[in-house]
């Protein structure tokens, strides 16, 4: 059985040759390039032959723990279907151990396993020059391969179980943008990092905490070894055997359960192109949290909105640089104006609604359903934004130090100003441009009640988040230790507030329905 599995394995390798002229094309270019990269990685491997042995610890160590991550994720971005669903192999019988094993050797069978193996193989060539014997390089290339093949099929299993109906490009767009969050500031971290041949101290500490985790003890196994003799590597080696067993337990206990189970038609909400209403959890929050998700991607009244904040931040600078401010004090400025506009945004959203609020208040949504629901595009939004511009801020100012001060300031004032903007929208909503028109297209008030909404939202996060901008402050000037009290004061400033304007914002939201609705009417 074991042959007949893998003979399939082989077959359906070469059937993706199969198929019309554009599908081989596309393949045949996947192929290349994947072929292409490989060379590379590994002529950039073997250059480390005659590099000190922490370098070649640290290329190896990062680069196979990129490569374990990717593994993971691959199978929930690309959401690609298993031809060795263990439900399809349910009509024969097997026991769920053996289809479990033999599953596992057949994930061996791959061409991204095959270029990752090529790789590895260079790697151990690195550390045989390193004075690593040739039966620990095999072993840290075993650990390393299988560690990558059980955790892919762990995930290819998990998303045929929980993702399969939600599978959409929302979904598989969100993961991407969970990807950019970690990606870029990372990316920015070692940009901002000074080699000089060695390899600095931040990035020692994080090798070696890397080093005793699942993703990155495989790979550092072999290097600890030439660094600090076998005592040395004890810790990770263990760590990656451990690893290898409990994804080998997870695995047996996935295919089991995917043995006791069918696959489950496509649904209608798949075949109907939902969109957002697929991926939401269907709650009243959900609901309108996709509806909310819908407007502001596609209506140009909310864009204009977005679009405005980058640029109005960056023209905050030019008067401090005319003024003589260095440049790097400038650099922070920006982002926390960022912060504050983005907490500022949903301060009138249930006006953008126009008389759509009446299923809101019709269906009998609780105000906490709403609240939080119309919150979630502004969180989507702005914590990855957030999350790329907080480190391009710190590594233009050059000081790392400061990071946590910069992280608490703009915590406070994003979340701040969501709490308040929670209240502010049903309180006192104020008219605007009516869905279709213009954006730029603003009605006219006969009061100030507009004016004072947004300056009682902008100022009044302000306000709550003096106490992180002063502990930042000082962190700044004087004591770099008060970037610890920045940060934790920002964040417990940030959720404080976040939560009670969600509460104030949704009793009164229940209260004011009949209000809202002639608001909505009028405008």
């Amino acid at each position: 059985m074991a042959a007949h599995v893998l003979r399939l394995r082989i077959a359906l390798l070469l059937g993706a040759l199969r198929g019309d002229a554009a599908h081989v094309r596309r393949t045949i270019l996947g192929i290349i390039l994947l072929i292409g990269a490989t060379g590379v990685a590994c002529w950039a491997l073997l250059t480390l032959r005659d590099a000190a042995t922490d370098v070649a610890q640290a290329v190896i160590v990062l680069g196979g723990a990129a490569v374990t991550l990717g593994f993971a994720l691959a199978p929930l971005i690309a959401g690609a279907t298993d031809p060795l669903d263990p439900r399809r192999f349910v009509v024969l019988g097997l026991p769920s151990g053996r289809l479990a094993a033999v599953l596992a050797a057949a994930g061996f069978i791959s061409v991204p396993t095959f270029a990752l193996l090529a790789v590895s193989v260079c790697a151990a060539i690195v550390w045989a020059e390193h004075g690593v014997p040739g039966l620990v390089g095999g072993v840290g290339v075993l650990l390393g391969v299988a560690t990558c093949v059980l955790l892919a099929r762990v995930c290819m299993a998990l998303t045929a179980l929980f993702l399969r109906e939600r599978r959409s490009r929302e979904l598989s767009g969100l993961f991407a943008l969970a990807i950019l969050v970690v990606v870029v500031p990372v990316g920015v971290f070692f940009a901002s990092l000074e080699w000089g041949g060695r390899v600095p101290t931040q990035l020692a500490e994080a090798i070696s905490t890397l080093a005793i985790t699942p993703l990155g003890a495989a790979w550092a196994f072999p290097g600890r070894l030439a660094q600090g003799g076998a005592e040395s590597a004890m810790p990770a080696l263990l760590i990656a055997m451990a690893t290898l067993i409990v994804l080998g337990l997870v695995w047996w206990l996935l295919v089991r359960r995917l043995l006791s189970t069918t696959e489950r038609p496509v649904s209608v909400r798949e075949r109907g192109g939902l969109g957002w209403f697929a991926v939401a959890p269907g709650t009243p929050g959900g609901a309108v949290a996709a509806r909310s998700l819908v407007y502001w991607l596609r209506d140009r009244r909310y864009l204009v909105n977005i679009i405005v904040i980058p640029f109005a931040a960056a023209l905050t600078a030019v008067p401090l640089l005319i003024a003589g401010v260095p440049p790097e004090i400038v650099a922070l400025v920006p982002v926390p104006i960022v912060a504050l506009f983005l907490g500022w945004l949903p301060h009138n959203d249930l006006a953008y609604d126009s008389t759509a609020v009446w299923m809101h208040i019709a269906s009998g949504v609780r105000g906490v359903s709403d609240r939080i629901g119309r919150l979630v595009p502004v969180l989507l939004i702005g914590i990855p934004l957030l999350a790329v511009l907080v480190p391009v801020a710190i590594s233009l100012h050059g000081r790392w130090a400061l990071l946590p001060a910069m992280v608490g300031v703009c915590t406070a004032l994003f979340l701040s100003g969501l709490g308040l903007s929670s209240i502010s929208s049903v309180v006192s909503p104020y008219a605007v441009s009516r869905p279709g028109e213009s954006p730029f297209q603003q009605p006219q008030r006969t009061g100030a009640a507009g004016a004072i909404a947004q300056g009682m939202v902008m100022l009044g996060a302000i306000a709550l988040s003096a106490p992180a901008l002063w502990w930042a402050w000082i962190a700044l000037t004087r004591d770099i230790e008060a970037a610890t009290m920045a940060l934790w004061g920002g964040v417990g400033i940030g959720l404080a507030v976040l939560i009670i304007g969600i509460a104030i914002g949704s009793a009164v939201f229940e209260r004011r329905g009949g209000r809202l609705m002639e608001f909505a009417e009028s405008i």
